[in-house]
């Protein structure tokens, strides 16, 4: 992976493109698995929030970089093995780093590390060395926060992430966190159906001004076969073009890169991925045989996709910090560009925050079906769970199931009443 890092570092450096992602496959995470024509789409999440010593939170100053964004890259690497996947490529801003990794992605600001992986990952693995490392450079913990949605195969799942119930066990009985990391765990939704796991600890001090934060997760599921076809990577190979590197993770020659930057970029045209996240610099990854990845950063917010094709097994995910006003739009733009038959929407956002929000389809007043033109009609989405809890503070979880209301689209009559009644 060394080798890779280095050729996909000095392709970044060397080209402004806004493209910098090689195709991988996907059995070469660090546990070297192989493709099985199933993946575990739904991902782990984990926030880890510090400040100074002197009680404030780092901002990076005049474009240098503070906090965590001065940790070296190979304790980055570090943090990434013990969660059992690697950093494949990078891109930065003022504000905050952003790296596509073999399973999902890391986000690094001054004061926050969010990590985001799916398949077989070992997320919680991380928590210790992180906290050392923010030791190290004077940093103290914050705040950490732990989500997943219920798993697809937990049985496939390694230590210590085969249930909830060990997850939690893990952090309120690892001797380095039971003085540190004293918290609570929360379960939103139907336990029959789709639900979210929520685990918070938060030692924030609250006596100064802080900005509001929210952020939104859409996992996809069944998402339409035309859709899927999509994002298999030989739909995209040319027959004039010579295959001078193997498609691995072990090396790439300047052709191959080449040849990986064109499919990846091909394969974010064709899906209009582009259109989700306007003015955003974007680092997308191809995946062989499929899957797809991207990271979107536009000043301090970023947007992050994953997509899974497989038949039997299909999920996309979307997520975003971006402080919107309304999440309507967002929402009805990207089911549409991939039509699921089924999606889960979690809104983690503190008081503040969650009042700024004008148009919350997570609010319990409003009970619309969302509704998603596409060609020919319209598809219609009834919500069919809501669930929400204050956890600790502040911080308000918000979780809601929606599911296709009829296979079939209705028709532009429909459309007009639809319209006319939102």
């Amino acid at each position: 992976m060394s080798e890779l890092t280095s050729a996909v570092d000095q392709m970044q450096q060397s080209s402004a493109a806004i493209y910098s992602s090689p195709i991988m496959n996907t059995s070469s995470s660090s546990d070297d698995r192989m493709y099985t024509g199933a993946f575990e789409g739904p991902e782990k999440t984990l926030e880890v929030c510090f400040r100074t010593s002197t009680g404030h939170t780092p901002q990076d100053v005049g474009g240098t970089p503070t906090g965590l964004r001065t940790l070296p890259r190979n304790s980055l690497n570090e943090i990434c093995s013990l969660a059992s996947c690697n950093i494949l490529s990078s891109i930065s801003n003022t504000y905050l780093d952003a790296y596509v990794l073999s399973e999902s992605s890391l986000f690094v600001y001054p004061y926050m590390l969010i990590l985001k992986t799916c398949g077989t990952t070992t997320l919680l693995r991380i928590l210790k060395r992180l906290l050392e490392m923010a030791a190290e450079i004077g940093l103290v913990l914050d705040w950490v926060g732990y989500s997943r949605k219920n798993l697809m195969r937990p049985e496939e799942q390694l230590y210590p992430h085969t249930s909830w119930e060990q997850e939690m066990k893990y952090i309120t009985d690892h001797k380095d966190f039971t003085d540190r990391l004293c918290g609570n765990g929360y379960t939103l939704g139907p336990v029959t159906g789709d639900h979210w796991f929520v685990w918070v600890a938060d030692r924030t001090i609250r006596n100064e001004a802080v900005g509001t934060d929210r952020v939104i997760n859409i996992m996809m599921f069944d998402i339409d076969p035309v859709v899927a076809e999509k994002f298999y990577a030989d739909k995209y190979e040319d027959p004039n073009e010579e295959k001078k590197s193997p498609l691995s993770s072990s090396s790439f020659s300047s052709e191959g890169l080449t040849r990986i930057q064109r499919i990846s970029r091909e394969m974010t045209k064709s899906a209009g991925i582009e259109n989700l996240v306007p003015g955003a610099t974007i680092d997308p990854r191809a995946f062989e045989p499929c899957g797809y990845s991207m990271n979107a950063i536009l000043y301090n917010s970023y947007a992050t996709m994953h997509v899974t094709p497989e038949r039997g097994s299909s999920y996309v995910s979307f997520e975003s910090n971006q402080k919107l006003k309304g999440y309507g739009a967002l929402i009805s733009n990207v089911v549409r560009t991939f039509k699921p038959k089924r999606f889960v929407i979690t809104l983690m956002a503190d008081e503040a925050g969650l009042a700024q929000i004008n148009d919350n389809p997570l609010s319990n007043t409003d009970r619309r079906p969302i509704t998603v033109p596409v060609t020919g009609g319209i598809m219609s989405y009834r919500r069919s769970a809501l669930a929400s809890i204050q956890v600790e503070d502040d911080t308000c979880c918000l979780m809601g199931n929606f599911v296709l209301e009829e296979e079939e689209i209705r028709s532009q009559n429909d459309v007009k009443r639809a319209a006319s009644y939102t």
